[in-house]
């Protein structure tokens, strides 16, 4: 059942080619699809800007050379105009990349997974076609690189604290597991003196 204590807000960052950005959403949207009581801010964060080396121009000048930005877009302008829609098209998004090696600038694919989440997909190719996803990723992107020192995915965000967390297996429709999982990182988000806890080797 879902837990249902107090009212939870944090954000989470996404780029669709990260392998433990694909489990920990999977466990933040089975979460949200069973009625867990968090209020989510999906945050765009681009794999491809990340490794921009300084003093060269941002991957957002020149979109086409990122492998990942086209279906960041597409994700930012479906979460920008349906939350529900989105949670759907957002786990299958990640599925199709990492269960199905799909190919992220496939306008085609991208197209069946919006149809397939209940979005017009002509409307949100529109939406990213006006340029606005992209500013709104660049715009997000960097506010939480200068305010928290973002620098990956999938890095959960609570007031001033932020952490990157890397999680070894999707919830797999079990909702009870989502909400724990989530939950337990949120707690330990909130405990001030912890700075780092990582196993030395992965855990059998």
């Amino acid at each position: 059942m879902p837990n249902t204590s107090e009212r939870r807000s944090f954000a989470v960052t996404w780029d669709y080619r990260c392998p433990y950005g694909r489990i920990a959403h999977n466990h933040v949207i089975t979460g949200l699809q069973a009625g867990a009581p968090w209020d989510v801010t999906f945050l765009p964060f681009c794999l491809g800007q990340s490794h921009v080396e300084p003093g060269f121009p941002p991957i957002w000048e020149t979109p086409e050379r990122d492998s990942g930005l086209l279906a960041l877009q597409v994700g930012m302008a479906a979460r920008d105009a349906d939350t529900e829609k989105f949670w759907q098209f957002h786990l299958d998004t990640f599925e199709f990349r990492h269960t199905r090696a799909g190919n992220l600038n496939n306008r085609e694919e991208l197209a069946s997974l919006l149809t397939n989440a209940g979005f017009n997909s002509a409307d949100i190719f529109a939406q990213v076609e006006s340029g606005e996803p992209l500013r709104a990723i660049a715009e997000e992107h960097m506010r939480y690189v200068r305010s928290h020192e973002v620098w990956g995915v999938p890095t959960f965000i609570q007031g001033n604290a932020a952490v990157f967390v890397r999680l070894l297996e999707p919830a797999l429709g079990n909702s009870a597991l989502a909400i724990d999982t989530v939950n337990r990182i949120i707690d330990n988000l909130e405990w001030p003196i912890l700075n780092e806890f990582k196993h030395t080797s992965i855990p059998m």
